[in-house]
């Protein structure tokens, strides 16, 4: 089962709609079928910690995807990771863009999802943008 976790208090959330999404995921995205992966909401401060010591820049980010690697003895290797997203970064971003927040989240939620998949658009010469645009079309985000 898909987990979301609210750890920040900044922003205001209201779950139920990234559920039904992730609902819609299970159903589109070919890759995350019968997968797991959790959606962690945190605090600017925090997103900039792991953005730090995860990426090395000192410097605020919207999303970060975290996939899990299973061993050879893990029962769960249908679990593809974890999805963080800084609220404060997101309303941020739905302002500048003229989207609500829960649009702005449904968008950070797919391009995390799509990291934890194997895409990677620093390297992919546009396959996961293309993928992504396919996505936000066929679900409507």
């Amino acid at each position: 089962m898909t987990s979301i976790v609210n750890l920040q208090k900044e922003v205001r959330l209201d779950t139920k709609p990234f559920r039904q999404l992730i609902d819609l995921f299970h159903d589109s995205v070919t890759e995350a079928v019968n997968k797991e992966f959790t959606v962690a909401f945190v605090s600017n401060r925090r997103m900039i910690e792991l953005n730090k010591i995860f990426r090395c820049k000192d410097s605020i980010t919207d999303v970060l995807s975290f996939p899990y690697e299973p061993d050879e003895f893990d029962p769960k290797k249908n679990n593809l990771g974890d999805i963080v997203i800084s609220a404060e970064q997101a309303q941020k971003q739905a302002d500048e863009n003229g989207l609500t927040l829960e649009a702005e989240i449904k968008q950070l939620i797919l391009h995390g999802l799509l990291h934890l998949c194997g895409y990677d658009h620093e390297s992919d010469n546009g396959e996961m943008n293309a993928r992504e645009w396919e996505l936000r079309e066929e679900i409507g985000i």
